[in-house]
Parts: structure tokens; sequence; C-alpha cells
């Protein structure tokens, strides 16, 4: 019962460098994302930041479609040309 729990907590969560590791950038970054509050959101399990595996999905999903180069509707040369505003002095 015991490695059946501590196996669900191994693929449920991640710590800091293995959530570095899976998300393919450095420890170092990641640290310092969550030292400015940016990144992925993680939390702490007694002394340990801790990650949680679907967390860091949707936050990579989130990524993908802030990018214009990954979502088509906001890629800029998609949309209708803005009209020029005259300003007179």
């Amino acid at each position: 019962m015991h490695d059946q729990i501590a196996s669900t907590y191994e693929a449920a969560f991640l710590n800091l460098n293995k959530a570095a590791e899976y998300l393919g950038i450095s420890p170092n970054t990641l640290y310092v994302w969550r030292h400015r509050r940016q990144g992925p959101p993680s939390f702490r399990m007694g002394r340990r930041v801790m990650y949680r595996i679907s967390a860091l999905d949707e936050w990579v999903i989130a990524q993908e479609q802030a990018d214009s180069r990954s979502n088509v509707a906001l890629n800029p040369l998609n949309q209708k040309p803005m009209k020029r505003v005259v300003r007179t002095p």
C-alpha cells in the first residue's frame, strides 16, 4: 500500500530539478521564474518546491496559445492593417 502511494506521489509531482528537466530548461531558469512569480505554478511541500505535472502541461499549452507562431488567430499577418491616425498639432 505504501509503495502504491509513493509511486502515485512520484507520478503526480516533480521537484524543481526534475520539473526543469521535464520542461527542457535549466533549474536556475525555473528558480528565477519562481522568484519573479513567473513560469508554471509551484508550491511548497514541506521544505521542497514541487510542481504538479498536470500544471506543467497546462502551462506549456498556455504558452503555445499565447505565441503568434503557434496560434494562427494571433498572427499579425492574418489581421487587416489598422488605419492610420493623422494627428494635427
